[in-house]
């Protein structure tokens, strides 16, 4: 049976006219779930239009209104938008993206459930960068904004949109990069975070039951961990993949960045309740762990059948040669709308992070500055996209290091002390993260320190610069 799948396919000559039907029809829901969006917004109360902070707040947080199904479908969906990443990972080391890109990420989804929330509440925030700003000063909200604009860079996203288009409708990857982009922010800024919101709750559905379909046929096909276990190396059953506990625990300071994601904090803000944020939390992670299971035993599966395939392609090069017609449109539609669904909430936040966080406060809060930013961020993203290669992993590891070393420590030290931490404190510590972490990056190493990661070192910079501030200012103000 597994001899009868080709490492590489042209997709195009296996989707039938059924599949076509079904993805096109998938993408029509889509855009209507975001024009009736739109037509729930216009039927509900309406915003005078001289109030422009109300208007803007009703953009980018739906006027604190998603309720517990909108915010799961939408946290879900925005997610997973690299799916070529994890089931490339999953296919070259198995059940190690499960440990890397899933298990670490559920404590840090319940860490913020369950302390971070009830904090962030009092500061009627809108964004993470104005959060930041509230609670330790204004130079710390502008270096965190900056921050936060290059972690909600899509990058990865791009490229994953990008991979898909070309596989199914070849050209260059630059190309399609292109075109992708243009579609999402044809629609993404067509009715702001509602417009987001209403088309992930379709996104999400069709993603979860696509991943789903990928692993059913697998063992309907070939069996279950029996077949696998004959036809897999040893160390796709190994937590760390064969790689060093080190390299492996990096990966959990990067899940341990969720506490400082700006899609996390924005969904959170624009929740009805802080309950409603710790249900909608809470039942994501549960299905998060499911989809997790789908997309790495539906990579393993795929390794261990056409183990020659180029593996960022080979999730997809294997799914369209086991399903039967109609369900491989659906499948299809499934990937695409994993990518779309992360695709569209980066690019709004981006757009926010440049038109709120970044502006000066005569320019704060317009909306038609958020749909420039949001497009100028597209063009910027495909940029550094083919900077990339192509490389999502590369993308998660570079920005996930800088994120997770830099900001993430200062403001969970502003969490647990609040007050204590000065504005200048935040910034120094912040600054001293991002300088070691790129000499880190560039340095060669040998002997023992090439086996430490730049993560580790910028956490340890961004420490001493916290717990040091105050002693060094007290010598420094003696001796002058």
């Amino acid at each position: 049976m597994t001899n009868l799948l080709k490492p590489s396919v042209n997709i195009i000559e296996y989707i039938s006219p059924l599949d076509w039907f079904v993805f096109i029809a998938i993408l029509v829901l889509t855009f209507s779930a975001v024009v009736f969006g739109e037509y729930q917004k216009r039927k509900g109360p309406k915003l005078n239009k001289d109030d422009e902070a109300a208007s803007f707040l009703d953009l980018l947080l739906m006027g604190r209104q998603l309720t517990l199904p909108l915010f799961v479908g939408t946290l879900v969906a925005t997610w997973y938008g690299g799916i070529f990443g994890v089931t490339k990972i999953a296919f070259e080391k198995g059940i190690f993206n499960f440990v890397t890109q899933g298990a670490f990420w559920y404590i840090a989804y319940i860490i913020f459930a369950l302390f971070i929330i009830d904090r962030i509440q009092g500061y009627e925030a809108v964004t993470l960068p104005d959060l930041i700003e509230k609670m330790f000063g204004p130079l710390s909200g502008k270096l965190s904004a900056v921050f936060n604009f290059f972690n909600v860079l899509p990058i990865a996203y791009i490229i994953s949109l990008g991979l898909f288009s070309q596989l199914i409708f070849g050209g260059s990857l630059l190309l399609n990069m292109f075109g992708g982009v243009i579609v999402v922010l044809v629609y993404s800024s067509f009715g702001g975070f509602r417009a987001v919101v209403f088309s992930d709750f379709v996104q999400f559905f069709v993603m979860c039951i696509g991943v789903f379909f990928v692993l059913l046929f697998s063992f309907l096909k070939f069996g279950g961990l029996g077949f696998l276990t004959q036809n897999l190396p040893e160390n796709h059953f190994s937590l760390t993949g064969g790689e060093g506990l080190l390299a492996t625990f990096v990966w959990g300071f990067i899940a341990l960045s969720t506490l400082v994601d700006p899609n996390f904090y924005q969904r959170c803000f624009a929740a009805t309740s802080p309950q409603v944020a710790k249900k909608g939390i809470f039942i994501s992670t549960v299905i998060w762990f499911g989809f997790d299971i789908c997309t790495t035993f539906g990579a393993m599966y795929a390794r261990a059948t056409i183990p020659d395939s180029e593996s960022g392609n080979a999730y997809l090069t294997y799914a369209i040669q086991i399903l039967p017609d109609g369900i491989k449109g659906f499948v299809l539609a499934g990937i695409l709308a994993t990518i779309l669904s992360t695709l569209d909430s980066y690019l709004f936040l981006a757009g926010t992070t440049v038109s709120y966080d970044l502006m000066p406060k005569k320019l704060k809060g317009k909306p038609w500055l958020h749909h420039v930013g949001t497009v100028s961020v597209g063009f910027l993203a495909i940029f550094l996209a083919y900077y990339f290669d192509g490389n999502i992993k590369t993308v998660w590891k570079t920005l996930g290091s800088y994120s997770a070393s830099c900001l993430l420590l200062p403001v969970i030290y502003g969490h647990l002390f609040p007050r204590k931490i000065q504005d200048r404190q935040f910034v120094i510590a912040c600054i001293l993260g991002i300088v070691t972490t790129t000499y880190w990056r560039l340095a060669s190493h040998s002997g023992f320190w090439v086996n430490i990661d730049e993560l580790y070192i910028g956490i340890l910079a961004t420490s001493c610069g916290l717990l040091f501030f105050h002693p060094i200012r007290r010598v420094l103000v003696r001796v002058n």
